[in-house]
């Protein structure tokens, strides 16, 4: 039987649909069911440090909510420019993000041949979270109980203690770095292949003391197995009101913040990333994480997209100063 004109004319409507919908990439015909499966979050540090303490209540919230797994993919190396260069080159298909920090805006003035550049091969999707720098010591190390204590014993022994960090050019190196130039003090410094190592190190006592992001020391100065003498910021963090600032320690120029940011690889498309923006949006304004931030010292930021992009741009310029004046070399 001959079709009559509307059959005629829905079959030629589905076939030129179909048609249309073959030639578009395979991420652009999903877009509307993302994520279809488990997304990859590349963490360019070891298990155990701040970058981590923040990656994993967070992928655990996405994974629940979404109803697919958000995968951490630790990387570390290279003061976290191994795992960044990982993630410039994977696939933008939506299906991979990379969770940096702070540490990558220092990174261009510390490694002058990157295999990437954050702001031409990544597209910025928003600022996860920013916490203070903490001074921490190992208690049976440093005997200091507040900085004046520990200025006191630096100036009267140069030398003598070391610092450890989460490697070259990470925001511990340069933390510590500009303590040392502003205080006039002289501390040795340790890089390792992340916080995590250097925390356990600072734990066992091979190291001293750390300039480290409040968010992965937390746990730690709750234990009391390190102290926190001060926190690098204007005001005392949020979750420990208990901590005095470097200000109150007679240290009122030394204000160093650790934040974290999410990136997705250039090309990535433009809905996939609207959307994981809303979805963070949701997630860190939710009383689970709201809670689980102010718990790790943390703020909850409300940048996204061009503004976070154009922070970032401001943190690489800020800390090429830093380095150009504190002289912070790769050890």
């Amino acid at each position: 039987m001959p079709l009559i004109d509307t059959d005629r004319r829905a079959l030629l409507a589905a076939a030129a649909g179909s048609t249309l919908l073959a030639g578009l990439p395979g991420a652009a015909r999903a877009q509307g069911s993302w994520p279809a499966r488990p997304v990859t979050i590349v963490v360019p540090f070891p298990a155990g440090g701040g970058t981590d303490a923040f990656a994993r209540p967070l992928t655990a919230h996405l994974s629940h909510k979404l109803g697919k797994q958000f995968i951490i993919d630790n990387k570390g190396g290279a003061g976290g420019t191994l795992g960044a260069t990982l993630a410039a080159k994977a696939a933008p298909d939506g299906y991979t993000f990379f969770m940096g920090a702070v540490h990558h805006a220092i990174a261009p003035a510390m490694y002058p041949r990157l295999e990437y550049d954050l702001e031409r091969d990544f597209v910025p999707v928003g600022l996860i979270s920013s916490v203070p720098q903490v001074i921490v010591v190992n208690p049976q190390k440093v005997t200091a109980k507040d900085l004046p204590a520990l200025l006191d014993f630096l100036r009267r022994n140069p030398g003598k203690l070391n610092y450890g960090s989460a490697g070259n050019g990470t925001s511990h190196h340069l933390a510590g770095e500009l303590f040392k130039l502003q205080t006039k003090t002289f501390i040795t410094h340790i890089p390792y292949r992340g916080a995590g190592p250097a925390l356990q190190d600072l734990m066992a006592g091979q190291v001293d003391l750390m300039f480290d992001g409040l968010g992965s020391s937390a746990q730690h100065i709750k234990s009391g197995r390190i102290k926190a003498l001060a926190v690098a910021s204007a005001q005392r963090a949020p979750g420990f009101p208990d901590i005095p600032t470097a200000a109150e320690g007679s240290v009122p120029t030394y204000q160093v913040a650790t934040w974290y940011g999410l990136w997705a690889p250039k090309g990535t498309p433009r809905e996939i990333v609207e959307q994981m923006q809303a979805e963070l949006k949701k997630a860190l304004s939710s009383d689970e994480l709201k809670t689980t931030w102010t718990g790790l010292g943390s703020t909850v930021p409300t940048l996204w997209g061009d503004d976070f992009g154009r922070f970032v741009s401001e943190e690489i310029k800020r800390w090429g100063s830093v380095v150009k004046l504190s002289g912070a070399k790769l050890d």
